[in-house]
């Protein structure tokens, strides 16, 4: 029991992207007119991506923001087996980004010849439960710095960007390229930032919808250049999951290893 316990946890602190299952937050549009308009969200843990097969995804973990920097609330929230749900009233013209953002510290290590692990599955990171649980002089010990950040953009009206700025914590994107003017047969420019600065060298993986229905994931595998930017040419119009991985040993004590993962989801238009 256990290994089992510390073997859960520790793949719920593994990089997104690395997970055989893969976590999205997915619009059924991006891209909205009108004089009220509405955009409907899935929310899920899949072995094939948008595709509701393994887990929903918490809905107390994702938030929406407006194109002001206010919170949004989402409506009509439901959970069901294998995937939550949840409406958003987009009543101001601009853009907004809905998100799952979190981090902290998570240690593994070795106590008579057994792996432990902490925080236990489920379980928060606190600077209280580190001192309590870790012990200082664990054989083998890995303590690991993570963010994780799963987010998506939607747009009511004309596209804009306060939204986009970086908070300058864990792993994240700047869309050079509005998130939300993305075509097919064009390039995107991004920038990738680990805690505000260039992340270099992340491994990043496109892969479009429909992988359920194909032999191949027909994934675009890319690496961030020494200023953490990529450039994505998308190959058709439709939805694309977008995962990135970032290491080093930059990590702030008593970290020494710092981790970061990020998913978006994108919408790409026909010419």
């Amino acid at each position: 029991m256990t290994y089992r316990l510390f073997t859960l946890t520790l793949a719920l602190l593994l990089p997104l992207a690395a997970q055989a299952h893969r976590v999205w937050i997915l619009p059924d549009a991006t891209l909205l007119s009108g004089d009220d308009p509405w955009v409907t969200f899935d929310a899920a843990v899949s072995n094939d991506i948008f595709y509701t097969d393994h887990h929903p995804y918490a809905l107390d973990r994702i938030e929406a923001i407006g194109p002001t920097g206010e919170p949004v609330p989402l409506q009509n929230p439901s959970t069901g087996k294998y995937r939550s749900v949840f409406d958003l009233h987009l009543e101001s013209e601009g853009t907004y980004r809905v998100q799952s953002a979190s981090g902290g510290l998570s240690a593994r290590w070795e106590e008579d010849g057994e792996p432990r692990g902490w925080p236990r599955r489920g379980g928060q990171y606190s600077a209280e439960g580190f001192a309590e649980n870790v012990p200082n002089s664990a054989e083998n010990l890995e303590v690991r710095q993570f963010s994780r950040r799963v987010e998506t953009f939607v747009t009511a009206g004309a596209p804009t960007r306060e939204v986009l700025k970086p908070s300058g914590k864990g792993l994240e994107l700047v869309p050079t390229t509005h998130p939300n003017d993305l075509y097919a047969g064009e390039t995107a420019a991004f920038q990738l930032l680990i805690d505000g600065l260039p992340a270099a060298g992340a491994e990043v993986e496109v892969i479009p919808a429909g992988m359920r229905y194909r032999n191949t994931q027909d994934e675009i595998t890319l690496k961030s250049d020494d200023q953490g930017q990529i450039r994505i040419t998308w190959p058709a119009a439709g939805r694309y999951w977008v995962g990135a991985e970032y290491s080093d040993d930059q990590a702030k004590a008593p970290a020494t290893i710092r981790a970061g993962s990020y998913v978006a989801v994108f919408e790409v238009l026909p010419q």
